[in-house]
C-alpha cells in the first residue's frame, strides 16, 4: 500500500511539472487569481538554465559516443532528452507558482513540492530576514532557494503541512525567499486581521 501511495506521488509531482511547463509556455500562472504575486524563481534561474546547458551538451555528447549502438543509443537518447524537460519544468513550476497573498491566505509554495495555505490571522509576526543556513527543525519549514532565505513569519498557533509523501507535520515557523522580500513583508504587515508585527 506504501509503494501504490509513493507510485501515486510521483506521478501526480511529474504530472504537475509538465502542465507548469505548459503556463510558463503560455505565460500563465497557477493559483495567483486576485491574490498578489510574490516570486521567489529569480534567484536559482541562472543555475537552472546552466544545470539544463549541462544536460543538453551530455546528451549531444552522449548520442556521439553510442552512434554505433542503436538500442543503448535510443534508450540513453530519451533518458537523457526527458531529464532535459525535467530541469527546465522544475524552473517553469517555480515561475508560474509564486507564493501568494489574497483573500486573507498567505499561500506559500516551492515549486510544486511544497503549497502551505496559512490564514492570515494567524500570522504573529513576519520580518526580512536574511538566513543562509538552515538546520531541520520540529515546527519549522525552510524553503530556501539558493541556499537562502529572506522572510521569516512565526504563527501563534500551527497550520498542519503535508509533505511530498503525505506525512502531516505541524508548522509554527516558515522561513521562505521572495524576490522582492519587503514587498511581501509589508503586504502581510498591512493585511486584515494579521498580526502585523514587523
Amino acid at each position: 500500500m506504501r509503494g501504490v501511495r509513493m507510485a501515486g506521488a510521483v506521478a501526480g509531482h511529474e504530472l504537475r511539472l509538465m502542465m507548469s511547463l505548459w503556463l510558463w509556455v503560455a505565460r500563465r500562472r497557477h493559483g495567483v487569481g486576485g491574490g498578489t504575486a510574490f516570486g521567489y524563481a529569480r534567484g536559482e534561474a541562472a543555475m537552472m538554465y546552466g544545470l539544463a546547458f549541462v544536460c543538453v551538451v551530455e546528451t549531444v555528447a552522449l548520442s556521439v559516443l553510442l552512434a554505433d549502438w542503436p538500442a543503448v543509443h535510443a534508450a540513453v537518447l530519451v533518458l537523457d532528452v526527458y531529464t532535459v524537460v525535467f530541469v527546465v519544468a522544475l524552473h517553469a513550476a517555480s515561475v508560474v507558482r509564486p507564493h501568494v497573498v489574497g483573500d486573507g491566505v498567505l499561500r506559500v509554495r516551492r515549486a510544486v513540492h511544497v503549497d502551505l495555505r496559512i490564514p492570515v490571522e494567524r500570522i504573529a509576526s513576519v520580518r526580512r530576514e536574511l538566513r543562509m543556513t538552515h538546520e531541520a527543525a520540529e515546527g519549522e519549514l525552510d524553503l530556501a532557494v539558493g541556499s537562502q532565505t529572506t522572510v521569516t513569519v512565526e504563527l501563534d498557533r500551527p497550520v498542519t503541512h503535508v509533505t511530498f509523501l503525505g506525512r502531516p507535520r505541524e508548522i509554527r515557523v516558515v522561513r521562505l525567499h521572495a524576490d522582492d522580500a519587503d514587498g511581501l513583508v509589508r503586504a502581510l504587515a498591512g493585511a486584515p486581521s494579521a498580526g502585523g508585527h514587523v
